[in-house]
């Protein structure tokens, strides 16, 4: 009998990857930043945001998570599939997975991307690391490829918004004093203003998808509580030697603005992370409420979609749709926002590093490209 997802045989969650402890950190941190010649001396300054945290990043766990929840979730529909995870930078890596799912039978896997917009970092350079596992298992077998898809990004699906507008919706609450005249800081990893740019070449760029995520949730808040709400867009993390150009502002001068302007409110909204991992827990946790302390600013930050519900669902059915396209079927694609669907398969010159770059790396889901 074909399953629902057929003519998939595993599901692959990938993922950035987190050391698991402190002798882990720095050999993590030199694959993240290979070939970029950064020193091991600075890697030992970053790689302290880590050890405040007993050398242990969250995300690996957070990512356990995920896969039992979408095995959950396909249990719950009748759906047999295996769900599997890999990370770039880190063990479980996804060539391992691959090999394993390849071993028991697998011929085609659909990834999900642990990123929900469409940049470099968080489409493009998964996009070159599977095209990489995917060449690396060929040499192993020669003649049994094993085919990748990847889902596309899904920061406008509907479980996606929802789940966000739950968890500030949520945060509104535990404002002391209620949430009249509070400011929502919606907040995602800052990129380089070159790889923006590169972003929007065939589409929406990085900073327009998150834009379109913040007008939604706030639609969705102005429902529920029968009154519009203040926000913006801000940004955190922020790595590099400090010259090149990245988006701002970052949160924390973000809430300098707003406390100069008489803010006394905020709800930091991290809707560009999928889980609380350490962008959330250093940056956000850490240093944006010790900004809003000092300013004499409450601050309550918002969860991030990790496993709730219309999350882990929504993701499910794009699994869902994704598969009946692959058999010919004519799905709907629901949206939420006045953004169209990212395609199945990226167009030519798509989320290069910078505008215009050809580096010549093999990427797939788009190889015209």
């Amino acid at each position: 009998m074909v399953h629902k997802l057929y003519p998939y045989d595993a599901l692959l969650i990938c993922s950035f990857g987190g050391p698991n402890g402190p002798a882990d950190v720095l050999p993590f941190l030199q694959n993240v930043t290979r070939g970029k010649n950064i020193p091991d001396e600075r890697l030992k300054e970053v790689g302290e945001h880590y050890y405040g945290f007993g050398g242990k990043s969250p995300i690996n766990e957070q990512n356990l998570a995920l896969v039992e929840a979408l095995r959950g979730e396909l249990e719950r529909r009748g759906v047999d599939l295996p769900v599997i995870w890999g990370n770039r930078n880190w063990h479980p890596y996804t060539v391992d997975s691959m090999r394993t799912a390849g071993a028991f039978g697998a011929k085609r896997i659909l990834t999900v991307v642990t990123s929900a917009y469409a940049s470099y970092s968080g489409s493009r350079q998964y996009r070159e690391h599977l095209a990489a596992a995917q060449a690396a298992l060929l040499d192993e077998r020669p003649g049994q490829e094993l085919q990748i898809d990847i889902l596309r990004p899904f920061f406008n699906s509907p479980g996606f918004v929802s789940a966000n507008a739950d968890s500030v919706g949520e945060a509104l609450g535990r404002l002391p004093g209620g949430h009249r005249g509070a400011h929502i800081v919606y907040v995602t990893h800052s990129i380089p203003q070159t790889m923006e740019q590169a972003s929007g070449l065939t589409g929406p760029s990085y900073r327009e998808q998150h834009e379109d995520v913040r007008r939604s949730v706030d639609g969705i808040l102005g429902e529920r509580f029968g009154r519009s709400f203040d926000s913006s867009l801000a940004y955190c993390s922020r790595s590099g030697d400090g010259v090149m150009p990245w988006l701002e502002p970052d949160v924390n001068d973000r809430i300098r603005e707003l406390a100069r302007a008489g803010v006394q409110k905020i709800v930091i909204a991290p809707i560009g992370f999928v889980s609380d991992h350490m962008e959330v827990a250093f940056d956000l946790d850490i240093e944006a409420m010790q900004t809003a302390q000092a300013l004499g600013v409450a601050a309550v930050r918002a969860g991030t979609v990790g496993v709730r519900e219309p999350f882990i669902a929504g993701i499910v059915d794009m699994v869902e749709e994704r598969a009946a396209r692959e058999r010919g079927e004519d799905v709907p694609v629901p949206v939420v926002g006045e953004l169209q669907a990212f395609p199945d398969v990226a167009p030519p010159g798509s989320c290069r590093m910078r505008f215009g770059e050809v580096t010549g790396i093999p990427v797939i889901a788009g190889e015209e490209d």
